[in-house]
Order: structure tokens, then sequence, then C-alpha cells
């Protein structure tokens, strides 16, 4: 054997020896779900769900940062199933987002594991299933990284833990028997426009979820929005809030007595018990919409014999300009860690040079499509159309004809809506510059997968280059989804440091359905382990992938 075959081979054997023990000083962690139809009634009428273990919501995912997670989903329903971790960044392995830009959906009646690291992160997150309207049906619920015993939290350890997952509910109505996402599609498939929520869910119910703690006892409350449409304020009565961590950034510890939470967005509160032993109540409502739909929960304090009542603590309703405000008061904490010892503010994000500026417009249009003319949505007028084979997989196996480069814009474009497959192809560690613009006279809310961005501002009207003067470059809040209001624009700065194929989507649902997404190719030459990881043994194969 000669010695560059043999030096190959041991090459060969080390890189296969990182890849098996990269992760072997985590511990492993399993989980099995069964995903399947059942009847629950969320709003009093009788309705088909999606169930995870028979769960709805489905069961609370709790692990500890760097563990290493195997989550085996068995779809028992009719059609391809996908569920993708909502601001969990899986470093280096796009393969495992769960989103049909990456994956292979998981077919009827069969199963398939998911393998990924909730890696050098901690804070509060959620998963849901990515595939058409299925998110309208449920199967969604917490995912909570919690901190390594070694790290210090920046407060004193709360008494417990409550997870609230807050999101809007639709009827389906007497012609409609196969659940909220069925409806929904047919609705938006024929061109007919998204109804208004019926309804708000905290848990799964539109009231009666009780929170029990003991007088004098501080409770950290992780709150999600989990819905596809409607923003959401949250408020409890008598007591106030102090927030701390906003989807895996711990931020300065400010009082709120209300607060905004958009769609796709997640934050932990500390909430103290200070009052008269009696229940109180939690209240939340939609922002933004004509009519305001509100849910409640309880909290109760141990030993309470007096039932919540009086009036409900008053929400903001309209009030863009209120919640702005609320926004910027959202600041990262400097001197407090993360997921590592090391204080956040070590990372000095203002005085990096953006290598690249998109501005990426939300559109909305009419395309004709096989004689229909019916509404989609997009980005800077492309609508995203998702190929047969993901892009990921296309990508890795250099398959022509599924994605094209030249498809991405990145500025606003007049002109008609067209359809397209947008992939953004940029350079892994790009420093880049990304302007949410909305046009539009409703609040929109923008995530990014496998990334954190700073926020740096919010703005009125149309952005131009002067509007950089007023970014905040010492302590933006660093987070994976942004609201952008009515007639306004959002900036954020991302540093794209995750190797792979990451979704950028409308966290509203129905807009990501009709085509408000696209996807940024973060790449470089470099095949190394070291910078993204192997294809996944068990990697589901579809489209031209499988032939």
């Amino acid at each position: 054997m000669g010695r560059i075959e043999l030096f190959s081979i041991l090459l060969g054997v080390l890189a296969l020896s990182n890849i098996f023990t990269i992760h072997a000083d985590s511990p492993d962690k399993y989980f099995d779900w069964n995903v399947t139809y059942g009847i629950r009634s969320p709003l009093g009428v009788r309705e088909r769900v999606i169930l995870i273990n028979g769960k709805f919501p489905g069961p609370t995912l709790d692990c500890d940062t760097n563990d290493n997670l195997y989550i085996t989903i068995h779809n028992n329903l009719a059609e391809p199933f996908l569920i993708t971790w909502n601001g969990v960044w899986q470093r280096k392995n796009s393969w495992e987002d769960g989103v049909l830009g990456t994956n292979c959906p998981i077919p009827p009646h069969s199963s398939w594991t998911y393998r990924m690291q909730a890696k050098d992160q901690i804070g509060t997150y959620m998963y849901f299933p990515s595939t058409g309207m299925h998110r309208a049906d449920g199967g969604y619920g917490a995912f909570n990284i919690h901190r390594r015993p070694v790290i210090a939290l920046p407060y004193p350890v709360p008494a417990k833990e409550f997870t609230l997952l807050v999101g809007d509910w639709f009827h389906t109505g007497p012609q409609f028997t196969n659940g909220v996402a069925n409806m929904l599609k047919y609705k938006l498939d024929n061109g007919i426009g998204m109804p208004t929520p019926d309804g708000l869910l905290i848990n799964g119910l539109p009231s009666g979820t009780i929170f029990t703690g003991k007088a004098r006892k501080t409770y950290l409350l992780r709150v999600s929005n989990v819905g596809i449409m409607a923003s959401i304020n949250i408020r409890i009565q008598g007591h106030t809030m102090k927030l701390v961590e906003v989807e895996g950034s711990h931020v300065l510890q400010e009082i709120y007595e209300s607060l905004d939470v958009h769609p796709g967005q997640s934050m932990s509160v500390l909430v103290t018990l200070n009052g008269a032993i009696k229940d109180y109540y939690i209240v939340t409502s939609t922002r933004f919409m004509k009519k305001t739909r509100t849910a409640t929960a309880i909290l109760r304090y141990k030993n309470s014999k007096v039932s919540a009542s009086g009036p409900l603590p008053v929400g903001p309703t309209y009030q863009v300009h209120w919640s702005m405000k609320q926004a910027r008061t959202f600041r990262w904490n400097l001197t407090a860690n993360a997921a590592r010892p090391n204080p956040q503010g070590a990372y000095r994000y203002g005085g990096i040079e953006i290598t690249k500026t998109i501005i990426l417009g939300n559109s909305a249009g009419k395309i004709n499509v096989n004689g229909l003319k019916k509404r989609y949505y997009g980005i800077n007028n492309v609508s995203y159309v998702n190929p047969s084979t993901p892009i990921k997989l296309a990508d890795h196996y250099n398959i022509p004809g599924v994605f094209n480069l030249k498809t991405s814009r990145d500025k606003s474009t007049p002109g008609p809506m067209v359809l397209g497959t947008t992939v953004y192809d940029l350079a892994l560690h790009d420093y880049v510059e990304i302007i949410f613009q909305n046009n539009e006279d409703t609040t929109q809310s923008w995530h990014l997968d496998g990334h954190n961005f700073f926020v740096v501002a919010f703005g009125a009207d149309e952005w131009n280059p002067n509007m950089r003067k007023k970014y905040n470059l010492v302590d933006a809040v660093w987070r994976s989804t942004i609201q952008v209001y009515q007639n306004s624009w959002t900036a954020v700065l991302a540093a794209l440091d995750n190797k792979g194929m990451w979704n950028l989507r409308s966290a509203i649902w129905h807009r990501q359905y009709l085509g408000q997404q696209a996807y940024f190719r973060v790449w470089n030459n470099e095949y190394s382990v070291r910078t993204e990881n192997i294809i996944p043994s068990n990697v589901l194969k579809c489209g031209k992938v499988a032939k």
C-alpha cells in the first residue's frame, strides 16, 4: 500500500472519528412521537386536530444546551408531514431543519428520526408542522433549552417554570369536517381570502388553564405565540412582568404591565406572587384587528379560596406606535452570559463591516396559474414555489433545474408578481444588513432559520441609507423572529456563521404558504465537518433525488 493511499485512509478515519465523537461528551436524549388526528373542541366546537402522543398541544421538549436529540416522528396522518424547530439553530446541520427546502416530508404511515444537537444556545422556542397548512390544526409545542449547571443565570433561580403557548384558532364550519388546515388550504388554493381568527387559545384552551404558585415566590413564564396570523398582547391581573430572555438572548430586565408577542416569537418573564392569596387572570388578546379576540388563564396562589374576579386588565388594541416604542426597549444584556460563560457583550457586533445589504419588500399580487387568477405573496415580487426536490438535496447532489440563483432580488422590484424558487447565494461569514420593508397596512412577522440577528432599528415609511444613523450598534436585542409594523421597516444585522440552506419566511402562515419565503444558501467551498455535517445516513429522498 502506497504512502499517499495510507495517508488518505488515515485522514478518512480521523474524519469519521470526528463525526461520531464530536458530540460524545454530551448526553443523548430520545423522544418518540406518534402524530395522529384526534377530535378536540378548542372553541367549544368539535374539530379534527393534530395530536402528538395524544396531546394537544404536543409534549414540551425540555433539554440542556449541547444535548444530542433523537426525535422519532411516526406519521400516522394521511399526508406527508414535517416538523420544524423554530429558533433552534441546527449548527452546521440544515439537514435536520424540517422545512421543504431541506427535507423530504415524512410519507404517511411511516417514521423518520431527526438527529440534532441543541448546540451553544439556551432559551424559549417552539416546534410546529411546516408542511402545507398543518400548523393550523395543531401539532405544535414548546421547545425549552436550559443552561448547563456550570453556567450562571443573570437572575435568581425561579421557584418553577410555566409554559404558555398562545395562538389564534379558527372554526371550520359545518361544510369542512377534515380540520382547520384543510379548510384554510381549500380557501387559499381557490383564491378565497384568509379569514380572521375566531378565538385565542392558551395551551389549547380559551379559558381554564391554571398555573399554581406560592405567595412571595418568583416564577419564570415562557411565552410563545404559536398562532398562524395574530399578534397578541399578554398581561396578568394585579402583577407586573420582568422580561429576562428573548429567543435565547438575555435582555435588560425591564418591568412591563403588558407585552406584545408577534407570530413565531418567544420570550421569558419573571413574575413574583406578591399579591393577596387568591386567583388572578392571565389575559391574552389579539392586536391590530377590528375585532379583538381574548383568552384567559388563571394564576392561582396556593391555598387560594377566592376565584378570579373583577374586570380583565385592559390591553392595547390598535396602538402601533405604542408597540414599536415597547419593542425599542428590548435591549441585550451586555454583562450576562448565554449558553457560554463569556458575556454577551464581548461580541461587538456594531464594529463589524457590512458585506452585503438586502432589502426585502413584502409583496402581494395576483398571478394566473392554470386559468385561476388568485392572490400570492412574495419577496420583491417573487412568490416562492416549493420544488418537488428539496433545494438542499439538489445542491448537494448537483442536480440542475431545481433552483436558479438568479431568481433572487436584493431590493424591491416594480412590476408584476412572478413565481420562482428564490435562493440567495451568500458566503459563509458574510455580515449582512437586512431591511424588511413593509408597505402594507398590516403588521408582518419574519423568521430566519439557522441564525439570530441584531434588531438595530424600527422606522416608519420607507427605509433609506440615512436611517443607519439611527441604528443601535451597542445593545440591540439578538433574536430570530421580528415584527415589521404596517407601512414601516425593520433593520437587522446577521452574521452568517452557520453553513447550510436556511429558510427565511413570513411567520404569518398563509403568506408563507402562498409564497412569502426564500432561502439563504450560506456557503463556502470547504468540504469539511468543521463547517458542515455530512448528509445524514437516514436522509429521506424524493423528487429527482429518488430516481
